[in-house]
C-alpha cells in the first residue's frame, strides 16, 4: 500500500494543532528551533547531515485520504483539523547551518519561521531526520580523521533498518568516506558503491584457488580477494599465484589485524605483488582505525560502529519553540525554565569567528543581526523559501555540495578538535545581545 510520509510523526504534533485550533492561535506566527543541548561525552564538535534529506520530505509532507481517513476513523483529532490537514502544504522559510558543517552545542542548527500549526507539525520529522543522520556524519568524521588520509568505505547496511542504512551512507558520505556497499544509496544519491565477495563465496567452491578463478574471471585482476576464510598466509599465496602480482588488493576480515597486516604486506612484497593493496573490515571504529596508523593499511571498511554512530546513534537535537507573534503583532522571546532542560528564547544570529584562518568560537547573537565582519563567518543560509527548498541543496548534487562544505568546515579546526580522548568542545560557544 502507498503511504506518505505524513503519519511518521508523534500524535501530539496532531493534537496540539487540533487544540490550538480551538483557541484560534493556530495561525500565530512563529519560530522554531533545532539544536543540541550537548555533545555526546568525549565528542569535540558535531557535523550537521540530513538538510538535504528532509528538505525533500518537508516539500512532500502531505496527508492524503487513507492517512485523513484513518486519523477519522481513530478519533485522533476533529472534523475541522481534518480539513485543515487536507490542505496542509508548509508555507513557511526555513534557514540553517548548511548541511556539512560543524556545530557545537546550543548551535541553532535549523530556524523555521511559519505559523504554529504548520510549523509544529514538523517537529517529529526534522528530529528523526537530523538526529540519526547528523549522529552518523559525526561519528564518521572522527573515523576520517583516525585514517589520516586513507581511503574508508561505508559497510553497515545489514546492522541498521533498511531506511536507515541509505541515510547513513548518504551521511558517512557527507563526513569524508569514499563509498559506500549500498546500491540504493548509489541510485539515490551518487555516491560511489562497492563490495566484491564474502566468505560464503570462498565456501560455495570446492576450494579457496577455485573460488579466487571463478572471482577474477567475473571482475578481472584488479579486484579484491577476502584471504581469511581458512588460512591467511596461504590464501595470500592463492591469491598471487592465480591473479599474478597485480592484484588489486586482498581483504583482512578477522583476527589481530596490527600483526595480521603487517605480515600480509610483508608476503606480498616477497611475492613481488608490492602494489596490491591491503584493506581491513573487522568491527572497525574510530579507535581501531587510530591504532592502525602504523600498520600499512591501505583502505578502511566500516559497517556498525558508522551506522550506529560509534555508540551515539542520536544526535540529542529537540526541537523547541523560541519566539512569537503577540495579539499586538509584536515579537515575544519564549523559553523553557525546566531544571537543566532551560532553552534561550528569541531569534538566533549565530556566526564563528575566524583567526588567522582558525576558528576561534561561536558567538550566537539574539535580537537582531550583528553588523558583517570580516573576521566572523555568518552560519544561517536559507533552506527553503516559501515552502519551496533551495535546489542547490537537494539530490545528489547537494549531497556533494554538504561534503565539500564538510571539508572546508572541517578544515578551520584546531588539531585539538580531532583528538579522540575526552576534551570540552573544540571552541566555546558564547550568547550576545545584538
Amino acid at each position: 500500500m502507498d503511504m506518505t510520509s505524513a503519519l511518521l510523526t508523534d500524535r501530539y504534533e496532531l493534537t496540539m494543532i487540533d487544540a490550538a485550533m480551538r483557541s484560534g492561535l493556530h495561525d500565530r506566527e512563529c519560530v522554531f528551533e533545532v539544536f543540541a543541548r550537548r555533545l555526546p561525552e568525549g565528542r569535540r564538535y558535531g557535523i550537521v547531515a540530513g538538510t538535504g534529506r528532509l528538505l525533500d520530505l518537508i516539500r512532500d509532507f502531505r496527508f492524503d485520504d487513507a492517512e485523513l481517513t484513518w486519523l477519522r476513523d481513530h478519533g485522533v483529532v476533529t472534523d475541522k483539523t481534518l480539513d485543515w490537514l487536507a490542505d496542509y502544504k508548509f508555507h513557511g522559510d526555513i534557514s540553517g547551518y548548511q548541511e556539512g558543517e560543524v556545530y557545537f552545542p546550543n548551535s541553532p542548527i535549523l530556524v523555521v519561521d511559519g505559523t504554529f500549526a504548520e510549523a509544529v507539525i514538523l517537529e517529529t520529522l526534522a528530529l528523526s531526520v537530523l538526529n540519526y543522520d547528523s549522529a552518523i556524519a559525526s561519528a564518521a568524521a572522527r573515523m576520517v580523521s583516525a585514517a589520516d588520509g586513507r581511503p574508508l568505505a561505508e559497510m553497515g547496511s545489514r546492522r541498521t533498518g533498511e531506511r536507515s542504512a541509505v541515510a547513513a551512507a548518504r551521511a558517512a558520505f557527507i563526513a569524508g568516506f569514499g563509498a559506500t556497499s549500498n546500491l540504493e544509496a548509489g541510485r539515490e544519491w551518487g555516491i560511489p558503491t562497492m563490495g566484491t565477495a564474502a566468505h560464503a563465496f570462498t565456501l560455495l567452491h570446492d576450494s579457496e584457488e577455485e573460488a579466487f578463478r571463478s572471482q577474477i574471471a567475473a571482475l578481472g585482476s584488479g579486484t579484491t580477494l577476502l584471504v581469511d576464510t581458512y588460512d591467511v598466509p596461504k590464501a595470500v599465496e592463492t591469491a598471487v599465484r592465480v591473479a599474478g602480482t597485480g592484484l588489486g588488493a586482498v581483504r583482512i576480515d578477522s583476527g589481530d589485524l596490527p600483526a595480521q597486516v603487517g605480515a600480509v604486506r610483508r608476503q606480498l612484497d616477497s611475492l613481488g605483488a608490492v602494489n596490491t593493496k591491503i584493506t581491513v573490515t573487522n568491527d572497525l571504529d574510530e579507535y581501531t582505525i587510530a591504532s592502525l596508523r602504523a600498520a600499512p593499511v591501505d583502505s578502511y571498511g566500516v559497517g556498525t560502529s558508522v551506522v550506529t554512530g560509534s555508540g551515539h546513534p542520536a544526535a540529542s537535537m529537540v526541537y523547541k519553540l523560541v519566539a512569537r507573534r503577540d495579539d499586538a503583532g509584536e515579537w515575544v522571546s519564549v523559553a523553557k525554565k525546566s531544571a537543566a532542560k532551560a532553552t534561550v528564547g528569541g531569534r538566533k544570529h549565530p556566526v564563528r569567528s575566524i583567526e588567522n584562518g582558525v576558528a576561534v568560537a561561536e558567538t550566537i547573537y539574539v535580537g537582531e543581526e550583528p553588523p558583517a565582519s570580516d573576521a566572523e563567518r555568518r552560519l544561517l543560509v536559507p533552506l527553503m523559501i516559501q515552502g519551496e527548498p533551495v535546489a542547490d541543496y537537494l539530490g545528489a548534487h547537494g549531497t556533494g555540495v554538504a561534503r565539500t562544505h564538510r571539508a572546508a568546515a572541517i578544515a578551520e579546526l584546531s588539531d585539538q578538535a580531532f583528538r579522540l580522548g575526552r576534551g570540552e568542545p573544540a571552541i566555546p560557544t558564547v550568547y550576545a545581545t545584538s
